[in-house]
């Protein structure tokens, strides 16, 4: 097998994107545990589960870091590696990725800093609501990419969302 540069982009892409799917399904889970032990600590007021709490909001914090860190050279490595199809998709990527964006770098980044540095600023009962939104809401956005490079027939659209206009519905009945 000979190590072209071709192979070696390709082999760090997977290495990269391997890592992004696998970081944000993390957060997420990590998230609702946080979110349950901050509950439980409110309703009771019982303290161990303070101290578990910020420990897993420390991991929750390393793993949102390594996400974003391979969220922002993705886009990058796919428009390298696949020039080609990054042009011939332009138009349906482009829109995904600036909303990936949005979520990621300014709605979560302010939440995670509420989550991180407002334990004192907010009262308890809003920290602990901040958790209830979630750990990586983009992370659909990255399904969606990967649905469409494995196949392009994964963007049917369901039944539910084909329902005839709701004036063509109401002349019908």
């Amino acid at each position: 097998m000979e190590f072209d540069s071709v192979f070696l982009s390709r082999l760090q892409f997977a290495w990269v994107i391997g890592w992004h799917f696998l970081l944000p399904a993390f957060t997420v889970g990590a998230a609702a545990f946080i979110t349950v032990l901050e509950g439980i600590n409110l309703a009771t007021g019982r303290d161990i589960y303070l101290p578990v709490s910020m420990f897993w909001i420390r991991i929750f914090s390393i793993s949102f870091g390594m996400g974003v860190v391979t969220g922002v050279v993705m886009p990058f490595q796919l428009g390298t590696n696949w020039s080609r199809y990054s042009d011939a998709t332009a138009n349906v990527l482009s829109p995904l990725f600036a909303y990936e964006d949005l979520m990621a770098f300014f709605l979560e980044a302010a939440f995670l800093g509420v989550l991180l540095f407002g334990r004192k600023l907010v009262p308890p009962w809003a920290h602990s609501a901040r958790k209830i939104r979630g750990g990586r809401s983009h992370h659909a956005v990255d399904d969606a990419v990967a649905a469409d490079r494995a196949s392009p027939a994964a963007f049917s659209r369901p039944k539910e969302i084909c329902r005839k206009p709701r004036a063509v519905r109401a002349a019908s009945a």
